[in-house]
């Protein structure tokens, strides 16, 4: 590389990923293969709109790469291409939701959500994201007592409130969730159910967690978290005669972005590609038991794991109220300084605020591509238990 600031950073950064132990729940490592195709030529190419529907010439090959993609998209998660179609072009997850919401509720109206503190993105609703400005918010939470989802609680809340979408899918709830039961929640409103399975994705395609599509109306996802791909996202949508995809692609372009960036959608079909290989299986399956194992692990030492356990990639930690007594960006700040890496976290009815939060968020997606298996997940919660108890 010609710049050598730039390509000192980036040795840097390649060193410093050697050394940790990553633990950051949104995150993995890609392939080689997902790195060349983020760095090849394709970045060179300006390709607004849709394949065969472009706005520029020079599209021969580009539009092979996107379909492709949407192919691979679609056969990942066992689709039926006659039944649901899918948009590869959002640059992130935010934007993704974003362009759902813009396509199938009208401003103003109601978008019922999980709350921030009890696991939901920003995306869903909350205040400070443009989804709670340019719509009004339903937050719901997680039941106090078993720190997991009130159904029955959720339905009556749809049924006073009538939100237009009822979103599921969260960024730190450690459990399955029960996608037939939020199918009535989101029918006792008559209003769409979308689910965002960004964190899951990878779970959904290696069989090791329930899929949503036999419920959903609409389903987001990030690639980069457990579908392990570049950091992009994907909206799969119902087709029926609600015109569904139609009101979505509409709402990506020319509603929120231009061109695609192509160079990230070959490196989304790459990593589709590597999800529907026998060996990803057993990759996703592996992150549950290191996931169990390590929180099952930091249970017997003596730490509060939130809702009792986890049946994904994730759990959280009270790092608080077990007599630790030790808020979330201190225990996060201490491990970093120990080279483990994870994030704090609110916790559901923390009376602690974002900024030091009761408690941490641990993922084992990352660790479990470079090998990790359960003895290696108690090994790290035993280590989180001394550098914590120092």
């Amino acid at each position: 590389m010609q710049d050598k600031q730039i390509e000192k950073l980036i040795k840097e950064e390649k060193e410093r990923q050697k050394k940790v132990i990553n633990l950051i729940a949104s995150e993995n490592y890609v392939s080689q293969d997902v790195l060349d195709a983020l760095g090849s030529e394709l970045n060179n190419k300006y390709a607004e709109g849709y394949s065969a529907l472009r706005y520029y010439g020079g599209n021969e090959v580009v539009d092979k790469v996107e379909n492709l993609c949407k192919e691979r998209a679609l056969k990942a998660f066992h689709l039926d291409p006659k039944k649901w179609a899918v948009n590869v072009q959002p640059l992130s997850g935010s934007p993704a939701n974003l362009a759902v919401y813009l396509a199938l509720v009208p401003l103003g109206e109601k978008i019922m959500g999980m709350s921030l503190p009890h696991g939901g993105h920003l995306t869903h609703g909350q205040k400070v994201s443009m989804t709670g400005k340019c719509w009004q918010p339903v937050s719901y939470g997680v039941a106090e007592d078993t720190e997991t989802l009130d159904y029955r609680a959720l339905k009556e809340l749809a049924k006073k409130e009538m939100p237009k979408i009822v979103v599921c899918g969260y960024t730190a709830y450690p459990r399955v969730v029960d996608f037939k039961k939020m199918r009535a929640v989101a029918d006792v409103a008559k209003a769409y159910l979308m689910v965002d399975m960004s964190h899951f994705a990878g779970l959904v395609a290696g069989e090791v967690y329930p899929s949503p599509f036999e419920y959903a109306d609409v389903v987001t996802s990030t690639t980069h978290k457990t579908l392990r791909g570049p950091r992009a996202a994907i909206i799969f949508s119902k087709i029926d005669d609600r015109d569904l995809p139609k009101k979505i692609d509409k709402a990506v372009f020319p509603g929120l972005q231009g061109g695609p960036h192509l160079n990230q959608i070959a490196g989304v079909a790459v990593a589709l590609g590597e999800a529907m290989k026998p060996a990803f299986k057993k990759y996703a399956k592996q992150v549950v038991l290191n996931t169990q194992a390590l929180a099952d692990e930091l249970s017997k030492l003596g730490w509060r794991i939130v809702s009792g356990g986890t049946d994904s990639h994730l759990c959280l930690v009270d790092t608080w109220m077990n007599g630790a007594g030790i808020g979330g960006k201190e225990a996060s700040d201490r491990l970093e300084k120990n080279g483990i890496i994870v994030n704090k976290n609110t916790i559901p009815f923390d009376a602690r605020t974002p900024v030091d939060p009761s408690g941490i968020r641990i993922g084992m997606a990352a660790e479990t591509t470079r090998g990790a298996k359960e003895k290696q997940a108690r090994d790290i919660a035993r280590n989180i238990d001394s550098i914590l108890r120092k």
